[in-house]
């Protein structure tokens, strides 16, 4: 897998919820976020704080040995003119927000590196991709249907 770029968000994800606090950290998320690293990714944190609460967050992160390619913009030092989007362009989201909820960062490495094969490989064979499912927890989704 080439180095991708990852946009993670922090609470409920990275840690537990607890804003305007600082939650625990969610199982696995640093070593993991650090191996994704070490595989060539780019992380950007992507996150709802401002301020003083995001420096915080970023202090938090880097203080448990993950610095970020980029903070709430597309890469560090980003200049914006005018009316614009604030869309970050990633290859990949990782947040608790998502469909389904936040899958858990064991299950997310599997995602994206199971049996050497790509993320995109993962997402597009639903076999695969249901046997990964199969072993995270019951989402508020999977309860309806």
């Amino acid at each position: 897998m080439d180095g991708k770029i990852i946009a993670v968000d922090f609470d409920g994800t990275i840690v537990e919820h607890a804003y305007p606090e600082i939650g625990k950290e969610m199982l696995f998320a640093f070593a993991t976020l650090k191996a994704l690293q070490q595989k060539g990714h780019r992380l950007i944190l992507w996150t709802y704080r401002r301020g003083t609460l995001l420096e915080k967050a970023v202090a938090f992160c880097k203080k448990n040995g993950v610095s970020f390619y980029a903070i709430n913009e597309n890469y560090w030092g980003e200049t914006l003119d005018g009316d614009f989007s604030r869309k970050i362009n990633a290859d990949i989201f990782i947040d608790d927000r998502n469909v389904g909820g936040f899958l858990g960062w064991d299950t997310i490495w599997q995602i994206l590196h199971a049996d050497g094969k790509d993320y995109a490989h993962q997402l597009q064979n639903p076999e695969a991709h249901q046997n990964i499912r199969r072993r995270s927890k019951k989402t508020f989704w999977s309860k309806l249907y």
